[in-house]
């Protein structure tokens, strides 16, 4: 049995669903990209520059069975936006949206930090994050001519700890996540959309190479209630959950995967 979105009508069956998730290529985009797949959506893999990374996802999937596509963009970039929209509107109807692309720095204090990371960090983190919630919400809601959706977006752990002496601005990029998801979240719930977010813990995946510190999902194990790092798999679980028909009373939520730490 198919788990199609966020409630498909009778009008709607026989389209087809897109879900979009940017920064698709690696990690927990990927994971959500590939389990998205396997529900029956035609996915858009968005990726900013490993073009071979996003190309095996899209493999794995029609291995298995399913449809996607890689398109490039840089999130912080509103051109780059408006195309991987645009691209998902010849595909068919979009209907999920997991807003998964985001970056970090090395470890660093903020009066260790250049103006240009900070506006790395808060271009793609923030920006990318809003533009493409505005698009999205431009084809889901129903004051558009839209039938719904479901957007996720990726917060942190980060959010509520700070970071300290780690990456506050980081961190404060994803606190603005937080507040993304429940402002939105409660604009569009009456026309048919629901955001809500996951704020992962410590995940083992790739994004902790940017930190500068080799093993470190490893070296946080005793602080974390359960005692190991999570899995890329139990995050993009969760996304799942929150754009299934089993979670169509909760919007404007940021649920915690993070092993108790959060």
């Amino acid at each position: 049995m198919l788990v199609m979105g966020t409630g498909t009508t009778k009008k709607e069956q026989g389209m087809t669903n897109v879900a979009i998730v940017t920064g698709g290529s690696r990690g927990i985009g990927r994971a959500s990209a590939l389990k998205l797949a396997k529900t029956g959506y035609l996915v858009v893999v968005n990726y900013a520059s490993n073009a071979k990374a996003a190309d095996d996802v899209v493999a794995q999937i029609m291995k298995d069975g399913g449809k996607a596509v890689a398109v490039q963009g840089d999130v912080g970039k509103e051109a780059d936006v408006l195309t991987l929209f645009a691209t998902s509107d010849k595909l068919g109807q979009l209907k999920v949206l997991v807003n998964n692309a985001g970056i970090m720095d090395t470890q660093a204090r903020l009066d260790e930090m250049s103006t240009e990371r900070l506006k790395r960090i808060f271009d793609i983190n923030i920006l990318g994050s809003f533009l493409c919630a505005r698009e999205a919400v431009k084809r889901m809601s129903t004051k558009h001519g839209g039938t719904g959706g479901a957007i996720v977006n990726l917060s942190s752990a980060a959010a509520v700890m700070g970071a300290p002496a780690f990456g506050v601005e980081y961190a404060a990029s994803k606190s603005a996540i937080d507040l993304l998801t429940i402002g939105l979240g409660r604009e569009v719930a009456a026309e048919g959309i629901r955001v809500n977010a996951v704020r992962p813990g410590i995940i083992d995946t790739e994004i902790h190479d940017s930190s500068g510190i080799k093993g470190r999902a490893k070296m946080m194990r005793e602080q974390i209630p359960i005692k190991r790092e999570g899995t890329a798999d139990e995050v993009a679980d969760a996304i799942l959950w929150l754009v299934s028909e089993q979670s169509t009373y909760v919007a404007g939520t940021v649920v915690a995967v993070a092993g108790g730490r959060c």
